[in-house]
């Protein structure tokens, strides 16, 4: 009886590919809160705040998807 392929073994698990995005997500609103103060927009502002969520969002993506890989390995000491 043949068995099932085995799924290689993937770097960007779900936790781990919400954070590449929000962190893309991120470093795209920082280059345009700079080109839009450097041409003197304030939607700059808009930006900046879009900026800080985002970056919050890759932490906290960041943190779960450490914690669920420390969960798979089990306890260790």
């Amino acid at each position: 009886m043949p068995s099932e392929p085995r799924q290689p073994a993937s770097f960007l698990t779900e936790p781990n590919r919400l954070a590449v995005f929000t962190a893309v997500v991120c470093a795209l609103s920082v280059a345009a809160a700079v080109v839009s103060f450097a041409k003197g927009y304030w939607i700059g502002a808009v930006w900046v705040l879009l900026a800080g969520l985002s970056s919050n969002m890759t932490w906290y993506y960041v943190r779960r998807a450490r914690l669920a890989r420390e969960q798979e390995q089990g306890p260790t000491g």
